[in-house]
């Protein structure tokens, strides 16, 4: 097969979709491998480096498309993109299609195969995929939480951890999945007063029973967490329900329970965000204001930490990565469950439900 890696074109986007040991296995295994010139160098790896391993440097992103059977990619397409994608193509990335309109349309309209990162599914409910994203961007929504919260950058000018003699300021995690126990942990790491929630018992009960002094569990209710937001300094939304949209669990009318100088870190905000105030921001416009409260809400927040985000990223994607490459996507998703529930769309039609359900498409069967 063909193997396609472009350059990463969204603001402050700084993976690349394989690292040179990813390209090494599948040149390895017979199959062509283009990489677009500088395609790794914002994440440690020179053209040099894919050279080594036998992958082809291409010019521009044009040539890369127009020649792969297969594009593989970290963060969706975006509209310079569009006119590239080719009928028949299979593009395997994150997609995140449920708050995304406009990328769904021209997804549909290009009549290519898209196979999502975020959907595929282990039987044991695990996102393979979507794991290592989401404990880089859990880590990083505490570590740039508490910069928010500093005076210089807008925030109520708490230190996480407080001195002796002061209160360590305090933390509400909205989620206890991957994303929301890592920034949970890192939190209390920094010396928080945390609060975790989550709607599952099981999984509070499982917390409760691992997790440091300083973190509390909380049943997820919109009671409870009006009851929190007085007395929280920093926000973390990480709601997650597979393919569809996060719902929002702090409504506009909400912001006014905080303090001034609050900060809300909306993980989420690639399926739409969980706060109702939430629209999608960049690394180099970060956060916005409203009613007194810092929203941060970048959509791609492991590409600032790119080194080590491409690396935990190759590590999950290359064994699927691999297997399409190897028997072509049809017989892979055939044979192999977790593929098959990252099929989003295949030829002008989508086929996982909550997309569909999303914008009240119809869904067809595979």
């Amino acid at each position: 097969m063909i193997v396609g890696i472009p350059k990463e074109i969204k603001n402050n986007e700084n993976r690349v979709g394989m690292t040179p040991a990813g390209v090494n296995e599948l040149v390895r295994r017979g199959h062509v491998v283009y990489v677009q010139k500088d395609a790794g160098l914002n994440s440690g790896f020179p053209d040099s480096q894919y050279e080594k391993v036998g992958a082809k440097i291409l010019p521009a992103i044009d040539d890369v498309y127009a020649v792969a059977d297969m594009i593989v990619k970290v963060k969706e397409p975006i509209e310079p993109e569009y006119p590239l994608i080719r009928k028949g193509q299979l593009l395997f990335t994150y997609f995140h299609f449920a708050s995304d309109r406009t990328l769904t349309d021209a997804m549909l309209a290009s009549g290519a195969t898209c196979l999502a990162y975020e959907t595929v599914e282990l039987k044991d409910h695990t996102l393979p995929l979507l794991v290592p994203m989401s404990e880089v961007a859990g880590r990083m929504a505490t570590q740039e939480g508490a910069r928010f919260l500093e005076r210089p950058q807008g925030g109520k000018g708490k230190l996480m951890g407080g001195v002796p003699g002061v209160k360590p300021a305090k933390v509400l995690v909205l989620g206890a999945g991957v994303v929301g126990y890592a920034a949970a942990c890192v939190a209390a790491g920094m010396g928080a007063d945390v609060t975790i929630t989550d709607i599952s018992l099981a999984r509070l009960r499982y917390i409760d029973e691992i997790k440091p002094a300083n973190i509390k569990t909380l049943y997820s209710s919109e009671f409870n967490i009006r009851a929190e937001l007085p007395v929280t300094d920093l926000v973390v939304g990480a709601v997650l329900i597979p393919g569809a949209k996060a719902p929002h669990l702090i409504t506009r009318d909400m912001l006014s329970l905080m303090e001034k100088g609050s900060v809300l870190v909306d993980v989420a905000i690639d399926q739409g965000g969980c706060f109702e105030t939430s629209h999608p921001t960049t690394h180099s416009e970060p956060v916005y204001e409203v009613d007194g409260v810092i929203h941060y809400c970048v959509a791609n927040i492991p590409g600032a930490v790119s080194a080590t985000s491409t690396l935990a990223l190759t590590n999950a994607t290359l064994p699927y990565a691999v297997q399409l490459a190897d028997k072509g996507w049809q017989k892979a998703c055939a044979e192999d469950e977790a593929l098959y529930k990252g099929l989003n769309i295949i030829d002008g039609k989508i086929v996982y439900p909550a997309v569909a359900e999303a914008f009240g498409l119809p869904c067809h069967k595979i």
